[in-house]
């Protein structure tokens, strides 16, 4: 049974879907099958491997809705282990549409039902707000990660966050957990950026991965080119720094490296 992390912050730009992305593609590269999910309107994630949302047929907003199972949906990556269940711009729609829908909080967790078996991860790229569409990436999550970048006003906006987390975890998902909160485009040439670092560490001591990712323009470059940064440029530092999150994630969760 596939563990399901959603890739969460209601901030913009921080490294949300350049993690997911990544996150995904890196634990596929280490032999492990793996689903990345799309469930931001914008279709990042989708067009960063390779689609274009605007072509996409049948999206997580069909399944979410009921018009489409998961399996009618998913797609084939270029990169081995690689599957994505991608969005198109119809998904704008669906926090309306499922207003009054049953178990319009569980849509997602009931479409993951049909193939979390098939997976050993799945990762969710949620939108950057907490909306409907964001709780039900928590619903039907069993962890979350955080991206944290390193900036100032990092922290802003975290303590609702996780908020958030906990009313889901009271509400709906006991079962939630943070997997980590992941410091992002780091620079060690700056004061600032190491100041956060010490500041995020000092705050969330016990939930912050050890794996920093850096500022680096090969990762910046590769969703333009429609490819995980492992595939556009395997030397990178991106690739060293991703690969290195997914091997710190594979060791939490008990699996031998």
């Amino acid at each position: 049974m596939g563990k399901v992390i959603a890739v969460v912050n209601q901030k913009g730009g921080v490294g949300k879907t350049t993690t997911a992305v990544n996150l995904a593609a890196s634990l596929a590269a280490l032999d492990h099958k793996s689903l990345l999910i799309d469930s931001d309107p914008q279709a990042n994630a989708t067009s960063a491997v390779g689609f274009v949302g605007n072509e996409i047929e049948t999206s997580v907003y069909d399944c979410m809705i009921g018009n489409a199972t998961v399996h009618d949906a998913i797609l084939t990556t270029d990169t081995p282990n690689l599957d994505l269940l991608p969005a198109n711009i119809n998904l704008v729609g669906a926090e309306i549409e499922m207003i009054n829908m049953d178990r319009k909080d569980f849509r997602m967790r009931d479409c993951l039902n049909e193939v979390k078996q098939d997976y050993d991860f799945v990762i969710i790229d949620c939108a950057p707000s907490l909306g409907q569409l964001t709780v039900n990436a928590l619903v039907a999550a069993d962890s979350v990660i955080i991206p944290v970048q390193c900036e100032y006003f990092a922290l802003e906006g975290l303590g609702q966050l996780l908020n958030t987390v906990r009313i889901i975890q009271n509400a709906m998902n006991p079962a939630l957990t943070i997997e980590g909160i992941l410091l992002t485009m780091y620079d060690s040439r700056l004061k600032l950026a190491n100041a956060v670092v010490e500041d995020v560490q000092q705050h969330c001591k016990g939930i912050v991965f050890n794996t920093i990712i850096a500022r680096n323009i090969r990762l910046s470059e590769a969703p333009s080119h429609g490819k995980p940064i492992i595939t556009y440029d395997i030397q990178s530092r991106g690739t060293v720094n991703y690969l290195n999150l997914a091997k710190e994630i594979l060791s939490n969760n008990g699996y031998q490296l």
